[in-house]
């Protein structure tokens, strides 16, 4: 059922992500002007991240009408294949976030999709079927269901730490495809209102030419308990994403969160710059009105993208010097859980990572 009213106004709330999940919801790719080759390197990589998962909670994966049978023909473990027609596979934004009261009861909050802006920025064209996402996410969970109505956002464009507090990046939230009409404080109100908080942090900036998104925060910053956080951070000057690290570091270090703490900001070096081959580029279909993947381009390679599912960290790794350290931080953060990297250039090459391509159910 649709409901009327607000999940702050129902005593509903968006629980962190690690809190324990009932399932995680995948989609499967296969847009050929987005994934190269006919999106086979990016299923294999899917395959994996889902496989991986599975070992741990159960896995919902929705897939188009035409690759159904392909997929449920992968007879995979703990994973149930559903038909859910989407656009793109980047569930964490159009997929329903999930909220919960303190009585058992779970909601789920359908956001405004309009391609990550609309047709004054976004990335691709239609979107219709990615709108619908959330509404029939809300209807398999058989859940009552919050639709944002005049509100556009994706689920990755926001991060909660169950305890009251949003993390958000201006470069998203205030971008001009999105909510155009609404001022700084309203679309502040919308966030509260329908992730039932009571404070937002708002980090200037995303990742480096993190172009699709406009600077998700999932990919810049993350929770990893109430009161801190983790940063996307580079060391070195000269290359523009260091100005960005600083500027929310020095972001993160002047604020409280919604219970008055002072945050503990822990570093996470970027990948060394990762650009665009040749190959990749000439493998994915050039279509006008789609974010085009160009030889030489810089990716928004971050480790900040991995995902919290139950007992378990799935971190994107890239054969870099930098992953082994990557690990390290997360495993010092995170001593209960394993840490399972994953080469996941094949989904960067698509715009996002492993956060963005998950979303999760919380269990109550």
């Amino acid at each position: 059922m649709r409901l009327n009213s607000t999940p702050k106004q129902d005593g509903f709330y968006m629980p962190s992500e690690l809190a324990p999940h009932k399932c995680t919801y995948l989609l499967w790719p296969e847009r050929p002007d987005n994934w190269r080759d006919g999106a086979k390197p990016a299923q294999r990589a899917f395959r994996q991240v889902v496989e991986t998962i599975a070992k741990y909670e159960p896995v919902v994966l929705g897939v188009n009408q035409s690759q159904y049978l392909h997929v449920l023909g992968m007879n995979m473990k703990n994973v149930s294949v559903v038909e859910i027609s989407n656009n793109d596979s980047w569930i964490r934004d159009t997929g329903a976030t999930m909220v919960v009261n303190g009585q058992g009861e779970m909601r789920a909050v359908d956001w405004e999709f309009n391609g990550y802006g609309g047709l004054y920025n976004g990335i691709y064209f239609p979107w219709d079927l990615d709108d619908a996402i959330a509404a029939k996410m809300a209807a398999i969970e058989k859940v009552d269901r919050y639709r944002a109505e005049g509100f556009v956002l994706e689920g990755g464009s926001v991060h909660s730490d169950g305890e009251g507090t949003l993390l958000v990046t201006e470069e998203t939230c205030l971008d001009q495809g999105r909510n155009p009409d609404l001022k700084k404080e309203e679309i502040e109100k919308f966030l509260l209102d329908y992730c039932g908080a009571e404070k937002v942090l708002w980090i200037p900036y995303g990742v480096y030419k993190d172009e699709d998104t406009n600077g998700h925060v999932d990919n810049i910053c993350q929770f990893v308990a109430p009161g801190k956080v983790v940063l996307a951070w580079e060391d070195n000057p000269d290359d523009p994403q260091h100005e960005r690290s600083v500027a929310d570091l020095e972001y993160l270090e002047s604020v409280t969160d919604a219970k008055g703490r002072k945050l503990e900001v822990h570093k996470m070096h970027v990948p060394n710059p990762i650009t665009i081959t040749k190959e990749e580029a000439e493998g994915v279909d050039s279509v006008e009105g789609t974010f085009p993947r160009r030889e030489g381009d810089r990716l928004p390679a971050s480790y900040v993208n991995y995902y919290n599912c139950n007992g378990a960290i799935i971190l994107p790794v890239f054969n870099d010097p930098h992953d082994a350290d990557a690990i390290a931080v997360l495993q010092g953060l995170f001593p209960d859980r394993k840490i399972e990297p994953i080469y996941a250039r094949e989904i960067l090459l698509g715009g996002g990572n492993i956060h963005c391509i998950t979303q999760q159910v919380p269990r109550v």
